[in-house]
Order: C-alpha cells, then structure tokens, then sequence
C-alpha cells in the first residue's frame, strides 16, 4: 500500500515535525493493522498503521491509557490521527518472548508475565474502563471458525450429520463452562507473539485493543498453552496450580476447587484453539497469509489431548481421531 506509506510519511514530517526520519516495517499482525519503527536523532517510535475503513483506533487508545496508568508496560501513546488511521507510539523494543522463552528462561519470563496479568485481572475494573462482555454469542461466533473455515474450506470435508451436532454439542458445554467461570479483564491474546523482554518492568504488553471483560482461565490458557510454542503437560499444571493459589490469595478466585479450576483451565483452552485453528485456516484462504498454517498442528494437538481426558469431550474426540486429524495430516505440504 504505497499511498498508506507516502500518507503516513507526510504526517510525521508535516504534522509531527519529523523532517528526516527512517521508516522501516516492524511488524504486522492478523488483521489490517501494520507497524513501522522510525528512527530519528537516535531515538526509535513505532507508528501504528490502521487504515479507518477496516480498524478503529479508539478502543485500543483507551484500553492502553487504562492499562498504562496500571502500571503494566504497554506503549505510550504520543501522538493521534484518528482521521487517517495512524497513532505514534512508545517503542518496546524487538525482544520477543517467543524467540527468548527456552528451559533456562520459562521460569523467569513466565514470571513476570503471569505478575502483569495478576496486576490486569485484579485492578482493572469497570471503574476503571468500561469493556464489552465475552458473552455467549461471541464464544460460539469463535468456534465457528473452526468448522466454517477449517473443516469446511481448508480440509474441504462436509461432517456427517452426527458429527455436525455433536460438535455443535460441544461448543455449547464449552461456551457454558466460559460463562460460569468468575469474570476479570482479559486481554484475549496474551501470548509469546505480544510479550516483549524489556530491561524495565518486563514484560512490554502488545496487541490488546480486543480486551473483554470475561472468563477468569482465558488469558492463562493463552500465556500456557500458546499456538506458538508448547510445554511439557506436567510443568503447564505446575505453572496453572501455583497460579490459582495468586488468585485464591489475592480474592480474585472465590472457591477453593482445583479440579473445577483446571477443567475450567482445560475447557477454556479448547475453546481458544478452536477458534486460533479457524483464524490461521481464514488467514490463510481469506488473507494470503500462509505462515500460520505451520501452527495448526501444534493447536489442534492441544485440542485432542484434552478432549482425550473428558468423557464429556468424547464427540470431539471422537470426530478429530476419526475424520480431521487424518485429513489434516493427508494434506500436501
């Protein structure tokens, strides 16, 4: 989109007085946003490119000045143009987690992230900023995803009949077992791909502007049980048991139930990779962006292995051994 690029120039030198400024892509993500950090008189800043017709900049300026004045470490917000889209940013830096997690640093990363999110899920409230629900209607949209998208066009398989509503069974247990669980903020992609090691108050905290208010294990599932990056089953519990006993401590969590907070946990998580499963499909078939595909595997072998261990879960199961996962793996590479 060169007009984008020759508009957002003029901007930073116009508007911003940034008369000689380097401009180099940063990143981009699953929708239409772009990012650029600049570079002048030896200082960096990202620019948010969000183009008005497809993306609104307004939730994610309120969500990041809620979130900042919290104390976690998003970027600041130096300077606005709503009218075309683009907003100037803090810079955190190019230090992902998902390229510096490994067995010697889980242990610290994972500790300052679960920090932020103790700190998100127990001081951003409605008085704070107001956030639409993760309400019924929005769980099921997102499961959807994974039989319109996945199944449907990139397996290209019509279910039977009985397979259609056993997993339309499914989803309705797993939307229910969401909606029960205590609510709190939750950033709803709180991953690998949007945590930042910074020097100061790390982790630097990205791609938030869809925060809900919803169920207390969504964001925890994302952290631990990431679409990019896995860990051994045992060592995710101990990470998920130590984290309850937080919010046991600090009030969040109102009952003392590990085994309805690790099915809850559980569930959650299928919910999530369902819905991750059906984005990469569309990413891939809607938006020309094929990376994602190498994810799929990953994700959808979180959702077998915890289908595998709920009776409850069998019709799943039962249609992921049977007729997905030998489509899947049938597929050229």
């Amino acid at each position: 989109m060169p007009e984008r690029l020759a508009q957002l120039t003029r901007w930073l030198r116009s508007d911003i007085g940034l008369a000689q400024v380097e401009i180099t892509p940063a990143s981009s993500d699953a929708s239409f946003r772009r990012y650029f950090r600049i570079r002048y008189d030896g200082q960096t800043r990202i620019v948010m490119d969000a183009p008005p017709a497809q993306e609104d900049c307004r939730p994610y300026i309120a969500i990041a000045r809620a979130f900042y004045s919290l104390g976690l470490h998003v970027p600041e917000i130096l300077e606005v143009n709503l009218e075309q889209g683009f907003l100037l940013l803090s810079d955190l830096g190019t230090r992902q987690y998902l390229t510096e997690l490994n067995s010697t640093t889980a242990e610290r990363l994972y500790g300052d992230a679960l920090d932020a999110l103790l700190v998100l899920q127990s001081r951003c409230t409605s008085q704070l900023i107001e956030l639409p629900p993760y309400n019924h209607a929005l769980l099921m949209r997102e499961m959807a995803l994974f039989r319109d998208w996945f199944v449907q066009q990139h397996l290209s398989l019509q279910l039977q009949p009985a397979q259609s509503a056993g997993l339309e069974k499914i989803f309705e247990m797993l939307a229910q077992s969401a909606l029960e669980q205590p609510k709190v903020c939750v950033h709803r992609d709180y991953h690998s791909r949007n945590l930042m090691v910074t020097e100061i108050n790390s982790p630097g905290i990205l791609d938030f502007q869809d925060a809900v208010i919803g169920p207390i294990t969504y964001d925890l599932v994302s952290l631990l049980r990431d679409c990019y990056i896995a860990w051994a089953p045992d060592q995710v519990y101990a990470w998920v048991k130590a984290y309850r006993l937080r919010l046991l401590e600090a009030g969040i969590l109102p009952d003392d139930d590990e085994t309805q907070f690790l099915q809850w946990f559980d569930w959650m998580g299928i919910q999530r990779h369902l819905k991750a499963i059906g984005i990469f499909a569309r990413l891939h078939i809607r938006d020309g962006k094929p990376g994602y595909l190498q994810d799929i595997p990953r994700t959808l072998g979180y959702v077998v292995a915890v289908s595998r261990r709920y009776p409850e879960l069998q019709a799943l199961y039962d249609v992921l051994r049977a007729t997905i996962v030998p489509r899947l793996s049938a597929l050229p590479e």
